[in-house]
Parts: C-alpha cells; structure tokens; sequence
C-alpha cells in the first residue's frame, strides 16, 4: 500500500530535538511553530500529508500560532483524551485508503498503530528523515539555480 498520511505525536517529536526551536520550552507555541514549519518543509518535498497530534486542547490562538491546512492538520485532544488515542483512531480509520506511519517514541503506540495496518518510526529515525530531505532538496535547488544562472550568462 502506498503512504497516504503522516501521524505525528507532536509534544513526542518536540522532545526529541532539542535542536529546534533551543531555549524554548517544548510545549510553548514557538516550539509548536517551529515544529509545524520543519513538518510544512518537509511536507512540500516528500507530497505526503502530515497530521500532528498535540496533548491538551489548543491555547488561545495569538498571531504566532501555526494554522491547520489540508496538507498539514494540527490538532489538539479534548480533555479526557490524549494525542496517542487519536493517532489510534486515525491510523484504523486511514487504513482502508493505504498505510499510514505513525511518528512517537511511545513503542507500545508504535505496535498498536502497526496492529491496525499502519508503520511507525521513532522519532530519532524520523528526524534523520527530515533531515536529509531536505538536504537533499537544498542541494537540488541549489543545483538547478546554478544551471540556471549559467544558462543565463550564456545568453547575455
């Protein structure tokens, strides 16, 4: 089955690299923005869309805060429910469309998600992912912005 979505344990993945976003705590919104702007870049390059699953229900909204779209939701659980119950519900309700991952380092959200049909990954490894892609898109653009200039001097 082909991957039709990303499911994200946001506070997870924030936890998991200290690199971004460093000096701010990991559950404050310029964390979250930093997060979901990485996730919105990485999103661009690989066309998959990402859902990112926060704890608690959402803060009062200040220009800062990031915005849900259809190529990446943020969504917030309701009191009484966690971001790792709504990841299982997702990943079961997503499975008749094609596989999903699911991104945590809660193992035991990892084998539920895997039960239901989908893949996981550590956060670790997922970040290594986001990493090189987009290396490797940097590399590409800066390739093709060489050519281009050359292309152009010749012309000139």
């Amino acid at each position: 089955m082909a991957l039709i979505r990303i499911l994200v344990d946001g506070y997870s993945l924030l936890h998991s690299w200290p690199e971004l976003a460093p000096g701010r705590p990991r559950h404050s919104a310029a964390a979250r923005d930093e997060l979901v702007h990485i996730l919105t870049l990485y999103r661009d390059a690989i066309s998959t869309p990402i859902t990112v699953f926060f704890d608690g229900s959402r803060p009062k909204t200040s220009p800062a805060d990031a915005t849900s779209t259809p190529e990446v939701e943020i969504l917030f659980s309701r009191a009484g429910q966690t971001a790792d119950q709504m990841i299982e519900r997702a990943a079961h309700r997503f499975n008749s469309y094609g596989e999903v991952l699911a991104v945590t380092d809660d193992q035991a959200e990892r084998d539920t998600v895997i039960a239901v049909g989908g893949s996981a990954s550590s956060c670790g490894n997922f970040i290594q992912m986001i990493e090189n892609t987009l290396a490797e898109l940097k590399d590409e653009i800066k390739h093709y912005n060489r050519q281009e200039r050359n292309r152009f001097n010749r012309r000139y």
